[in-house]
């Protein structure tokens, strides 16, 4: 038996999700499922996708590692394609003052928020950014995730956003799960920098943004465009002059008031558009004119007692709809998966089927890795997860509460 050879049978279903490019509007509701299933896997690519039956009488069983997965169904690893999993302290006070009835944005005026991490991040040492690190890809693990984006942002400095970047090549080079690295040194304007925030784009411009580029250790630039943080022009010449220099581009888009950050994911051709809590009619729809991918991020607005963003409504205008998690120390502390999937089906009326969409290929368009993962297709990497139910409508139906049973990586056996 070749332990690098895998052969998963008879799946009740198998949830192929195919494709190799985000989904949109009604197409996110077509799972593409295949009942009695089998998948066959070798050095870690998907090599044979079909009927249990069919599939079988071409291989020798006994060169592969079976696994039976009768009564149980077979999906593609989540894509979690939205996260700051790497930084320093936390910020339970502050989720105390929100439940007393402070805003997010009130926190932040008054010191709180994100400079709280950033003085908590700069402080830490890189064994320790990369522990921290190690335990929450441990857990998204647990929850299915096979490949997670990781963003900096909590150094808004040349040394810390450098330090935050490299414990996550570190972490990618020694862990399972894949992980795509962007650069948010747009994230807040620091103390130092307090009234100049345009002093404060020059300086990630000219300063900070070429050395991710040359060391390249970001493959996407971000910014967080938001009322008092960064407005529409200022995020406008940042985000250009990254893909001058070789960026892709994503933004924070329209989470606390309706600023005009879809429009300009649109304009510029950014990959994605995130939050968008309050994105504009007009907004939403030039992004799926363009093609930007729409994450919506549940969880945060839960955490924050937001309105949710409005699902349902994107993808009727035929948006391509991604879920993450927005995993933070402030906004949005949590990693579950499945509390994602319950907020999703319970309070912003998506199917499960555009839930499940929303987290395999269309998180792996968000990324920019849609031809590789986020679906069952013959040539892309076997990130595979298996249910310890019978159909993917049990994770929904299961609120809140972890469904996986078995997942494989294209980087492991099984865990």
């Amino acid at each position: 038996m070749n332990d690098n050879y895998t052969i998963i049978k008879n799946a009740k279903e198998l949830v192929t999700c195919s494709g190799f490019a985000a989904k949109h509007g009604k197409e996110m509701s077509d799972l593409h499922i295949i009942e009695d299933g089998t998948v066959v896997i070798e050095d870690g690519i998907i090599v044979e996708v079909g009927k249990t039956e069919e599939v079988l009488n071409k291989y020798d069983q006994s060169k592969y590692q079976v696994i039976d997965a009768s009564n149980k169904a077979v999906l593609p690893g989540f894509v979690d394609s939205h996260t700051h999993f790497v930084f320093g302290g936390y910020r339970a006070e502050e989720f105390s003052w929100r439940l007393r009835g402070d805003s997010y944005m009130s926190i932040m005026e008054r010191g709180g928020g994100i400079v709280n991490t950033v003085e908590a991040t700069r402080e830490a040492s890189k064994e320790e950014l990369y522990n921290e690190g190690l335990k929450r890809l441990n857990s998204m693990l647990s929850f299915g995730v096979t490949t997670v984006e990781g963003k900096s942002g909590y150094g808004l400095d040349i040394d810390t956003e450098v330090k935050q970047l490299k414990v996550m090549d570190k972490l990618q080079r020694s862990h399972p799960i894949d992980i795509v690295t962007t650069f948010l040194g747009a994230h807040a304007v620091p103390k130092e920098y307090s009234r100049r925030t345009d002093d404060f784009v020059e300086f990630l411009i000219n300063k900070v943004m070429p050395i991710i580029a040359n060391e390249k250790l970001a493959e996407f630039c971000d910014v967080f465009c938001e009322k008092n943080v960064f407005s529409v022009e200022q995020s406008r010449r940042l985000l250009l002059k990254a893909k001058e220099m070789g960026f892709k581009i994503k933004l924070h888009a329209d989470e606390i008031v309706q600023l005009g950050g879809s429009e300009l994911a649109a304009e510029l051709g950014a990959i994605s558009a995130d939050h968008l809590l309050h994105a504009s009619d007009e907004g939403i729809k030039a992004m799926a004119e363009k093609g930007v991918i729409s994450t919506i991020l549940p969880c945060t607005a839960f955490s924050l007692k937001e309105d949710f963003a409005r699902a349902r409504y994107m993808i009727d205008n035929n948006c391509a709809v991604a879920l993450a998690s927005d995993l933070n120390p402030g906004s949005c502390f949590t990693e579950s998966i499945p509390l994602i999937f319950a907020l999703a089906a319970l309070y912003m009326n998506m199917t499960t089927e555009e839930a499940i969409t929303a987290l395999t290929i269309n998180g792996a368009a968000a990324v920019g890795r849609s031809e590789i993962i986020g679906s069952i297709d013959v040539g892309k990497k076997g990130d595979i997860i298996i249910l310890e139910f019978p159909s993917y409508k049990f994770i929904p139906y299961h609120i809140a509460v972890n469904t996986v049973d078995i997942l494989l990586s294209a980087e492991i056996n099984i865990c």
